[in-house]
């Protein structure tokens, strides 16, 4: 019950009590996690297509509200690099109005979600979708800091990953040496950064040293002022964007994703905060916090936000323990943004590409894609078409196709596994293992009449083994007088396999043979009850277990001479 309460953990946090020994660990983690928001904010929103600021908005008033009204203790809310490849092909096509209006949407369909208690249902997204999107955005994430890692210079990069590739071939000529440098040493101080202190984030060391040896010696790079002009140092007035019926109607499909999208993210991330503290969040309630911060963000100018994987680590790591490690996290980006907001601009791009190229590679987790190639086969088909789908065509895409793959793959194992035949041959001859050898229910130990053939269903009997089991009974060459089916391990029953039942006993009725059910399980009975289909097997030919219906086989013989 705890997981699906509605109420979120500050709430809980506050009636414990909450005091000053409390606060000093949690101000300590805000401030470092807040330090450590700081970079990454501005590198997701200049990825994203979107102005740095932005980034900094998404970050204080997601990240406070995320804190506020999360469902788990420890979270840590602003924008992430899952939602980079799909806000900026929304900012490509339909400019800032689109997004907004997809991540508004995307935060009222969160809320839902929450609401009608979707938070345990959404970790049912198969796992080789999931990698597979995730390294998907991982390498065009880093496909799209090729630029800025070499100093490129020739026109604005195209959206389309072939195309990046050959703009990068065409323009190689015009590599920057210094910014190549400038973004080596990035990526090695965030490396190593980690052997001399974790208190203060590799990323953050990197801009500030980067940045002044660029203004020290004054390097030809390319800046966040020299791109963008200057950075705000004040937080924008609350407004609306241009919401047009035309735009929602185009912006439904980018919604659906940045709410799953969210969902899976938060939720991963609330998964392995209770594993690093002990606690258990509430997911229902996590959707809603998702869902408000995203229905606020765009309206103070922010771009999409989630929970932070490893800025909710970061945050465990250095003591945090309750949402006002959070609260401090977003105030601290806050008094940043108003006090050193300005000299943002002086960051090289440089500096930006070699810290997203990191993330890009924390990100891949290559090697859980690597270890989904010792899976089956159908697990291996979902990674790839999931990954390929994602880089070559579009994200929204490739999540819904990989679900529908994932989810038809399933069936057909599924129904792979549902066997149907004859008790004493197809599905006895499997049972050698020691439980079964001392079944005292095996049917060859039974009397079972000449005229008389047992047929067992083993498995889930849905749409997927309906047409076998319908092919099997029609296979019989010689048409029995009773036909017992055995249904002791049949765990559930849908619809199609109610309907393949209600056919099987029309023709049965046609053939002269009469038809017993054994040993149904309750959940299947009751969907039998309700279906009607009582009316055609009648009572006393459904019994609870193969000795019963044997009796009353030899009973329907005896009627019938």
């Amino acid at each position: 019950m705890g997981r699906n309460k509605l109420k979120p953990k500050l709430i809980t946090v506050l009636k414990e009590g909450y005091s000053i020994k409390k606060f000093v660990p949690d101000l300590i983690a805000g401030i470092i996690v807040g330090i450590v928001a700081l970079p990454l904010a501005i590198a997701f929103a200049i990825a994203s297509g979107v102005k740095p600021e932005q980034g900094l908005y998404t970050a204080v008033v997601a990240g406070l509200i995320i804190s506020c009204l999360s469902g788990s203790r420890v979270q840590i809310g602003g924008p992430t690099g899952a939602f980079i490849v799909i806000v900026y092909g929304i900012v490509s096509k339909y400019g800032y109005d689109g997004l907004a209006t997809a991540t508004l949407m995307a935060g009222f369909l969160l809320i839902l979600m929450g609401i009608a208690r979707f938070g345990d249902i959404i970790k049912y997204i198969p796992y080789p979708v999931t990698v597979g999107f995730t390294g998907g955005i991982a390498l065009i994430i880093f496909a799209a800091q090729i630029r800025d890692f070499l100093g490129l210079t020739g026109g604005a990069v195209p959206a389309e990953f072939i195309e990046k590739i050959q703009y990068y071939m065409v323009h190689i000529n015009t590599m920057n040496m210094a910014a190549v440098w400038i973004s080596i040493l990035t990526l090695l101080i965030i490396v190593y950064w980690p052997k001399v202190t974790r208190r203060i984030p590799g990323s953050f060391i990197a801009i500030i040293l980067t940045t002044a040896i660029v203004q020290i010696f004054h390097l030809p790079i390319e800046t966040i002022g020299s791109r963008f002009g200057g950075v705000p140092n004040t937080l924008p007035m609350p407004h609306l964007p241009h919401i047009s019926l035309e735009l929602i109607e185009k912006m439904s499909s980018p919604a659906l994703t940045i709410a799953i999208l969210a969902g899976i993210e938060s939720l991963l991330s609330a998964v392995v905060a209770d594993g690093m503290t002990g606690n258990r969040h509430r997911s229902n309630m996590e959707l809603i916090a998702q869902g408000v911060a995203n229905i606020a963000s765009p309206i103070m100018g922010g771009i999409p936000a989630t929970g932070a994987i490893a800025r909710t680590a970061t945050n465990i790591k250095n003591g945090g323990r309750t949402p006002f490690a959070g609260i401090i996290h977003a105030i601290t980006l806050l008094l940043i943004l108003i006090f050193f907001g300005p000299w943002a601009s002086l960051i090289p791009m440089a500096t930006l590409a070699g810290i997203l190229i990191s993330v890009a590679y924390n990100m891949s987790e290559w090697h859980l894609f690597v270890k989904i190639f010792r899976s089956p086969k159908s697990d291996i088909i979902v990674l790839l078409t999931t990954f390929l789908l994602t880089v070559f065509i579009d994200l929204t895409v490739a999540i819904k196709f990989g679900v529908v793959l994932a989810a038809l793959l399933f069936m057909r194992r599924m129904s792979e596994a549902t066997q149907v035949g004859y008790i004493t041959d197809s599905i006895a001859d499997q049972e050698t293992d020691e439980e079964d050898m001392i079944d005292q229910n095996r049917i060859s130990q039974k009397d079972v009449p000449e005229e008389v053939e047992v047929f067992e269903i083993h498995g889930p009997f849905f749409f997927g083994a309906a047409d076998k089991f319908k092919d099997t009974i029609r296979g019989l060459e010689k048409k029995p007088k009773v036909l017992i089916l055995r249904m002791r391990h049949v765990p559930t029953i849908d619809a199609t396999g109610l309907s393949a039942l209600e056919n099987v006993f029309n023709l049965s009725k046609q053939d002269g043979t009469q038809i017993i059910l054994s040993g149904l399980q309750p959940r299947p009975l009751g969907k039998i009850r309700r279906s009607g289909l009582l009316k055609s097997i009648e009572t006393k030919n459904i019994q609870p277990t193969i000795d019963h219906a044997i009796n009353r086989a030899k009973e329907i013989l005896k009627e019938n001479t």
